[in-house]
């Protein structure tokens, strides 16, 4: 068994589905072992999708993304879909080329051994995943997949990498120690001395009648909390919010849900969390959006328990009073358990949330307003549908406006936030979920920076819905730019004719400029099992909903203008 073909056996034998990579002489071998295998294949037009394809194929499944690049250029585009999945906690695996070490340092095609003024990709994926590993040897390549794999789900999940040296590649180099991966998944338990000491806290504010809101991040939605978290929710009356990537977990029309808590979310939510005694974090990382810029004074006169995976995620931002080290699922069933006893359940008292079917738009012109476009998608979504969006003001109108109810999944663009990550990264969550409609929300200037990926999903069969919120602008680099420096600049753009570019592609095209329309072609498009683009015409004189405090818009305004005469001043 030739070195590759190792690779690939293990990581059938693991449950990898799809392999997502580019096309190169180094990962010639890679190519032919996946032909032969029961691994679905995608070979990308760009492996920076690859990458992305793999952190999607991660999402939503629990199972390891596996991505490969050919030596030096391709395995380098590999590092964005490394960073996603770092920051954004996905099991996988990224198998690149090596130059041959028998010419080490004399400048080999694609040499990256640091050495002779070459690249140093050891170190660079050092950098972006939690361990990189070099192949030295062939009767080692099992145990290092091994290693590699178990440590993508060990802990807190991450991505892990392996170059493959070209000379290991040759005839006559074989594996004659093949044998299975061993994986061994261990979750994360919570200690059950600090999981007592949470209990009693919550016990105790209980019994005093204390405001406690839970703040639900995008842990609690990778660990499959949803449950556990509805029970202790329910039983004590707890009003919940989430942030954007906690978005969905519990249905958002459940009667504690008070909306979503970041600086473009629901004044609902910002008012919960300014009257709230006791903040119960689970899954939250305090990115900077959920905390409106990591305002100093965000949990003054609160008591903060902190639920997370990663003790490191503990004091990073803001100092916990109690927490609990642990997977979201496992800790809140074990909190559920130990505070039963604690307190008797609360009478129910629905919590003053926002009430979607009363939310109007008010809208003048005759492009589509991107609010009324994220409201219509909201009520066409399929019971099981995941819909991703990407980066840009396109988010802000789905985070405000899309209501999620049981079996819906939502994703934004995580904490490295790339553009066009989803916009690539929805083919992996299609094949990793075949059965449910994957929909990717996008802006132009998004979806231009690698819309090509469109043949990919055409060669491959893989049925993806993107609507292009398409405005011919950055929208909140514009924003940015006029608040920041009151002028705008090199911000607009034109756009192709995205119905003849599906069509050329072999894909489904429409362009839609009223909401009647676009509710027609997104059923259309819903049903019709291929790849389809959905160009939404959209004002560009709509603002998201946004405010830099918690307080409100005007209290935001007042305090950036203090901010600008007094720095310093602004967040106290």
């Amino acid at each position: 068994m030739r070195v590759y073909e190792a690779i690939v056996k293990a990581l059938e034998g693991v449950g990898v589905g799809a392999a997502f990579g580019g096309a190169g002489e180094n990962a010639a071998g890679l190519m032919l072992a996946l032909k032969h295998s029961s691994i679905k294949a995608v070979i990308t037009r760009h492996e920076q999708a690859a990458s992305f394809m793999a952190c999607g194929y991660a999402m939503h499944s629990d199972r390891l993304g596996f991505c490969f690049a050919t030596a030096g250029p391709g395995a380098f585009n590999l590092f964005s879909g490394m960073a996603v999945a770092m920051s954004d906690s996905y099991p996988v695996l990224a198998v690149s080329g090596y130059a041959s070490l028998d010419w080490k340092g004399k400048g080999a095609l694609n040499e990256t051994s640091g050495v002779s003024r070459t690249p140093d990709s050891q170190a660079m994926f050092a950098a972006t995943t939690k361990k990189s590993f070099l192949l030295t040897d062939a009767a080692k390549t099992c145990d290092v997949v091994e290693e590699a794999v178990n440590l993508a789900f060990d802990g807190r999940p991450g991505p892990v990498h392996i170059h493959v040296p070209e000379n290991l590649t040759h005839h006559g180099v074989s594996v004659d120690n093949y044998h299975d991966i061993n994986l061994q998944r261990r979750p994360v338990l919570p200690d059950s001395e600090r999981v007592n000491e949470v209990a009693g806290l919550l016990a105790d504010a209980v019994a005093k009648d204390k405001k406690i809101l839970a703040l639900i991040g995008f842990g609690a939605v990778r660990s499959g909390a949803g449950a556990e978290l509805t029970e202790l929710l329910e039983r004590y009356q707890i009003p919940f919010a989430t942030t954007l990537d906690g978005k969905g977990i519990i249905s958002e029309r459940h009667p504690l849900s008070v909306g979503v808590f970041c600086d473009s979310g629901h004044s609902t939510a910002w008012k919960a969390f300014l009257e709230a005694d006791v903040i119960l974090a689970v899954g939250n990382s305090f990115a900077q959006h959920a905390t409106f810029n990591f305002r100093d004074d965000l949990l003054t006169g609160k008591r903060l328990v902190h639920i997370n995976i990663d003790i490191g995620e503990i004091d990073k931002v803001y100092k916990a009073d109690a927490a609990i080290i642990g997977d979201a699922k496992r800790a809140i069933a074990a909190l559920n358990k130990e505070i039963w006893p604690k307190a008797a359940a609360v009478p129910s008292r629905p919590a003053l949330g926002r009430d979607y079917d009363a939310e109007r738009i008010v809208h003048l012109t005759d492009d589509i307003h991107p609010g009324q476009l994220a409201q219509a998608v909201s009520k066409r979504l399929p019971q099981n549908a995941i819909m991703l969006a990407d980066a840009g003001a396109h988010l802000a109108w789905l985070g405000y406006y899309l209501e999620l109810s049981p079996g819906q999944f939502f994703r934004k663009p995580g904490g490295f936030g790339p553009m066009a990550g989803h916009v690539n990264g929805a083919l992996g969550a299609k094949c990793a979920n075949p059965d449910r409609p994957v929909i990717v929300g996008c802006g132009d200037g998004c979806y231009l920076l690698s819309g090509f990926e469109l043949l990919t999903a055409v060669q491959y069969d893989i049925p993806i819905i993107w609507i292009i919120f398409n405005d011919g602008e950055f929208k909140l680099i514009k924003l940015y730019q006029l608040e920041a420096y009151a002028e705008s600049g090199l911000v607009e753009f034109s756009n192709p004719d995205y119905v003849a570019y599906a069509r050329a592609c072999g894909a489904q095209g429409y362009r839609v400029g009223t909401i009647d329309e676009f509710e027609r072609a997104f059923d259309e498009a819903l049903a019709l099992g291929k790849p389809a683009i959905i160009d939404a015409h959209i004002t560009r004189l709509a603002l998201p909903h946004y405010s830099p405090s918690p307080k409100g818009l005007l209290s935001g305004i007042a305090e950036m203008v203090e901010e600008r005469i007094v720095p310093g001043r602004g967040t106290q």
